[in-house]
């Protein structure tokens, strides 16, 4: 099985890149922590895009494309912190109706085992429908009429939360089985933002470091940076090497293990993004820890989506699970 991304993959990948440099700048981010976290024309123009049809087939209206097309895209979106319920609304494509097309904004919660309380929804203001993820099934509950409250001060200032006492069953639209799978396709997704931002903020470090001067010189030329620098950039590929596979491994399940391999990416994607987005915090300095710097933005998305989809020590019992049976929870 071939990881390496090819040359249709890789045009897909560039054209969305471009398209978030254009539209989606530090200065948009911050006017979008203003509006909720929410953009209504971005999240239209990511639509048109074709962002949430990639891998909806073309028989359903989508491009028809791959998984790991889908990784690809995702991969672009989290280097460019592009706020909105992003992975939902891509799961819900071809099961809720305007999702793909960007018509229908939906969230989501996944209930399956630990049954997620208290009940926290990203998004709440811009949402239509939930999709909520059980341990018999999927379900798809209206957003409009709950009662939801605000929470104050959420970790991720793009990421705005609400607290629901009470969510109704809604509407099923699949068992157990469709479950499982979007919740595995929704954490090879995760893992896919995570990647994007531990990339992100390697060139944040990066530039800064080449022209930050100190005892005329820039400190990229230091050798503690240059450390910190290659260790960043160590992390990224690995978490590359993982995610790819991941996505590929969706594609062809036949040839291995898909759980294995997207929880494997999990791990490996959100340490690369969390330890990345600290160490960029770390070489701007004492500049890092201010809110003019960028680099806050993506050590709180890692903090968030580190959550969506189950917590990483489930993550890690799963995947010794899969490695060794009989190992988890050891």
């Amino acid at each position: 099985m071939d990881f390496r991304p090819n040359a249709d993959q890789l045009e897909l990948q560039q054209g969305i890149r471009l398209f978030c440099e254009e539209q989606v700048s530090v200065e948009s981010l911050r006017h979008a922590e203003s509006q909720n976290g929410f953009d209504p024309s971005l999240w239209q123009a990511l639509a048109e895009l074709g962002v949430f049809q990639v891998d909806l087939p073309r028989e359903q209206g989508g491009l028809g494309l791959g998984r790991s097309d889908s990784l690809l895209v995702f991969e672009e979106l989290g280097r460019a912190l592009v706020p909105g319920p992003v992975v939902f609304t891509q799961l819900a494509a071809g099961l809720v109706e305007g999702a793909a097309e960007g018509d229908c904004v939906v969230g989501g919660l996944d209930l399956r085992r630990s049954g997620a309380s208290p009940l926290l929804v990203a998004h709440w203001n811009s949402l239509d429908r939930l999709l909520v993820l059980r341990d018999e099934g999927a379900y798809v509950v209206e957003a409009v009429g709950l009662e939801a409250a605000p929470i104050e001060n959420p970790m991720d200032p793009l990421t705005p939360l609400h607290r629901i006492d009470f969510l109704p069953l809604g509407e099923s639209i699949g068992g157990a089985p469709l479950a499982e799978s979007l919740a595995l396709r929704g954490r090879a997704l995760i893992g896919a933002l995570s990647l994007g931002i531990a990339g992100a903020t390697l060139d944040l470090a990066v530039d800064y470091a080449k022209q930050r001067e100190q005892f005329d010189r820039p400190i990229a030329s230091f050798q503690s940076i240059k450390h910190m620098l290659a260790d960043m950039f160590s992390r990224l590929e690995l978490a590359r090497a993982a995610v790819y596979a991941a996505g590929a491994t969706l594609d062809f399940p036949e040839d291995h293990d898909a759980e294995r391999a997207v929880f494997a990416a999990s791990i490996c994607s959100s340490d690369s993004a969390m330890k990345n987005a600290r160490a960029c915090i770390q070489i701007h300095g004492g500049m890092g820890y201010t809110w003019e710097v960028a680099a806050h933005y993506f050590l709180k998305r890692c903090w968030v989506l580190d959550s969506v989809f189950g917590d990483r020590e489930g993550c890690l019992d799963s995947l010794a699970e899969k490695v060794d049976p009989g190992s988890s929870g050891l």
